[in-house]
């Protein structure tokens, strides 16, 4: 489980409720009980109910987890409950819908290009970036994992991966084994993953024999000759395929037999459609 705390739930709510709903005490409706319903309109992936849930009992709702993120929701399939006063619900009415929608938009993204690559290489894996959109972070590992992806990289302090921009600031750029024998020296018990960003730096890498080479924006074509290559000349080490990958072609980099796709494409996908209806209880 990705862990969402209370600050980060309150920092959402404080972008929209701050000031309570005026519209609401314009009527004077606020105090009148009543209940929220959540539904997928269409079929789809689920996810960030949980996050969901949690702001609205944050606003003191009597809230009703009706799903679990990560499964298929059905068309017009409750998910969630909140019940309480008007002017509550109406206060996190907006929030919790923009949660739901768009975590269950990156799942949904996130489970068809898993289940597209899979259905062609059982064994490939779709593993989803730290470019994310700003501020979604959180969100957006569950959302992904819910999916059916992993995660490739949470931040700079979560693994080594050696690009080209850090090479240029080293003494010889091209001395991959050096750069290598360096990372191994300095952190002994990490993996060593590189970037190349054509194939004379890829063949380079293998030669110094990292764990992992990520061959970015590598066509399907380049991919299955690094694949070729690599068996021969680095057998321990395994390849990604990455940069420019999405659902449009993930077809083409499972065929080459690659067994880890890096990508970011779903953080952009279209937000599920959620129905949300508020009406007076009892």
């Amino acid at each position: 489980m990705i862990y969402l705390s209370d600050q980060e739930l309150d920092a959402l709510l404080l972008e929209d409720v701050r000031y309570g709903d005026i519209t609401t005490r314009a009527l004077g409706i606020g105090s009148r009980p009543g209940l929220m319903t959540f539904s997928r309109r269409q079929p789809g992936k689920i996810s960030g109910l949980e996050a969901a849930a949690r702001l609205l009992q944050r606003l003191a709702l009597d809230v009703g987890l009706r799903a679990i993120d990560g499964r298929q929701a059905s068309a017009g399939e409750i998910v969630l409950t909140a019940a309480g006063p008007a002017e509550r619900l109406h206060q996190g009415w907006k929030v919790a819908q923009n949660i739901i929608e768009w975590c269950s938009g990156v799942a949904q993204a996130t489970h068809d290009m898993v289940s597209i690559a899979r259905s062609i290489n059982p064994h490939m894996q779709i593993a989803c970036t730290r470019k994310n959109i700003p501020g979604t972070k959180t969100l957006a590992l569950s959302a992904v994992l819910d999916g059916g992806a992993t995660l490739h990289r949470i931040g700079t302090a979560d693994s080594l991966l050696l690009f080209a921009n850090h090479r240029h600031f080293c003494s010889d750029p091209a001395d991959w084994a050096a750069h290598i024998a360096t990372l191994r020296g300095a952190a002994p018990d990490r993996l060593i993953a590189v970037e190349a960003d054509n194939e004379l730096e890829a063949e380079a890498a293998m030669h110094a024999a990292p764990d992992l080479i990520q061959l970015d924006k590598f066509t399907p074509a380049s991919v299955q000759k690094m694949l070729a290559l690599c068996a021969v000349h680095a057998p321990h080490c395994r390849l990604a395929a990455a940069g420019g990958i999405n659902g449009n072609n993930i077809a083409d980099y499972a065929r080459t037999g690659i067994t880890l796709a890096v990508t970011s494409t779903p953080y952009y996908a279209k937000p599920a459609d959620i129905e949300v209806v508020l009406s007076p209880a009892g």
